[in-house]
């Protein structure tokens, strides 16, 4: 099943109408950046969107994306007409729209992941090709770990990047 995408703005007045603003990323996301008034159900622990009286739900991501692959599971969850923001939050702030900031929480884990992985790998061809070929294991090595995370979504940097101590801030705040 799909459901109609609509634009920030057609969100924007529905909300005004009754219809109830779902954010479906995780924490850690929600936590840096989130548009007011916005009810959270993490796509990962999804469950009915209890909105009595409300008109619609319309379901958010940062980018529409993850709305998009998900429709169906979100529009079992959502008990009545249901909407995807197109574009999500990325969408609601070009249409210039309010987006409450916490520059104090920490990037998204899978951003920190990237750029760990993506250093380790800089790190691992350079030290390869000017001290010694034998660090051209660390490339591969992260390459590896990135490799087994897409394939069993399990993510050993992502988990020891989360007790890291600049990311118990969200941990705290989420509490």
């Amino acid at each position: 099943m799909s459901l109609q995408t609509i634009d920030a703005a057609t969100a924007r007045r529905l909300v005004a109408e009754g219809a109830v603003l779902v954010d479906v990323r995780e924490s850690d996301e929600r936590a840096r950046e989130h548009i007011p008034g916005t009810r959270h159900t993490p796509l990962s622990a999804l469950k009915p969107v209890e909105a009595p009286g409300a008109k619609a739900v319309i379901f958010h991501c940062r980018s529409g994306a993850r709305t998009g692959a998900n429709a169906g599971r979100l529009a079992e969850a959502a008990g009545c007409e249901a909407y995807l923001l197109e574009g999500g939050l990325d969408a609601w702030k070009r249409a210039g729209l309010p987006v409450s900031t916490d520059r104090k929480q920490p990037i998204e884990i899978m951003r920190q992941v990237q750029i760990v992985a993506g250093s380790l790998v800089v790190l691992g061809v350079v030290l390869g090709l000017l001290v010694a070929p034998s660090f051209f294991a660390l490339s591969a090595f992260v390459g590896a770990g990135l490799v087994f995370a897409g394939s069993t979504g399990w993510c050993g940097m992502a988990k020891l990047l989360a007790v890291m101590p600049w990311n118990r801030v969200t941990r705290k705040a989420m509490a």
